[in-house]
């Protein structure tokens, strides 16, 4: 079953320092919420995907890795331990149980589904319920990424269009860039995730189309020329940047030059680098 964009994990040393940058970035940042696992979050919304910024927060809380069981703590914890950075990507699901075994039957994960769930809080500070149940998948050669699909079980508390007005006129991700040296090579493990037939594939990478944005797996050089700048790539995938439509990009300009983000402009699009967006890239393109 296709799936589309839910969240990715921006994971980071010190969480509210990450949350400030994204709110001089003109977003909205919801406060911290703690897991029972060590790590704490703050969410960035949008109407289509959301952006958890986490930090490794109660190490001692951290549970290792077993048989079936994926560690999110203990993962994202190796990973800072590297660097900041996109660590985790999660497509939407409708039945995470049912992906669990779609994943596990064509090789890309053989992990239990994942259960939890926390309070969370409307803007007018009232409480609801929150839980979510995900199915995890990896890529065998890329150690620096893992992958997701998230059932939200009360998605009408979860999705909030009071926390979705954002300064800098971002209306919706509409994309997430991944980098490999070999894009091709990918191709078998981006259809089983994604559940895309149809993944476009050019000299510069892969595209699949989903229902509410698109994934991208790009050669380094694709995404330099893109970005105006060199890009980092490691082993197997990598994830790199994010997108999002504005209704008027040259007000968002003026917001991140005036809040001192520093931006390089790239024709129709404005990119905010790794160095500046604690290992991330932040891409706003016209609407």
């Amino acid at each position: 079953m296709p799936h589309g964009l839910d969240h990715i994990v921006h994971v980071v040393r010190d969480l509210d320092a990450a949350a400030d940058f994204y709110v001089r970035a003109g977003f909205i940042a919801g406060g911290r919420n703690r897991h029972p696992w060590g790590t704490h979050n703050r969410i960035v919304q949008l109407k289509n995907c959301y952006i958890e910024i986490l930090e490794v927060a109660e190490p001692e809380k951290i549970v290792p890795h077993g048989p079936r069981f994926f560690s999110f703590g203990a993962f994202n914890q190796d990973f800072l331990a590297r660097h900041e950075g996109f660590s985790m990507l999660l497509l939407n699901s409708s039945n995470a149980s049912a992906d669990a075994r779609a994943f596990e039957a064509s090789g890309i994960g053989a992990f239990d589904v994942f259960d939890f769930g926390r309070e969370g809080k409307r803007p007018d500070g009232s409480t609801v319920k929150l839980a979510f149940s995900l199915a995890f998948a990896a890529e065998p050669h890329s150690p620096d990424v893992r992958f997701a699909v998230c059932q939200h079980r009360y998605p009408e508390n979860f999705w909030n269009p009071a926390f979705q007005t954002h300064a800098n006129g971002a209306q919706r991700v509409t994309g997430v860039m991944m980098l490999a040296t070999h894009p091709a090579r990918y191709r078998d493990f981006l259809k089983a995730y994604t559940g895309v037939a149809d993944v476009a594939s050019a000299t510069a990478g892969l595209t699949a189309h989903t229902e509410n944005g698109d994934l991208e797996i790009l050669d380094p050089d694709a995404a330099r020329d893109r970005l105006g700048a060199p890009v980092a790539s490691g082993e197997g995938i990598r994830l790199s940047a994010i997108s999002f439509a504005v209704g008027d990009l040259a007000v968002t300009e003026a917001l991140l030059q005036q809040n001192g983000i520093a931006i390089r402009r790239r024709g129709e699009r404005l990119v905010v680098p790794p160095g500046e967006a604690f290992g991330a890239t932040l891409i706003f393109e016209q609407n």
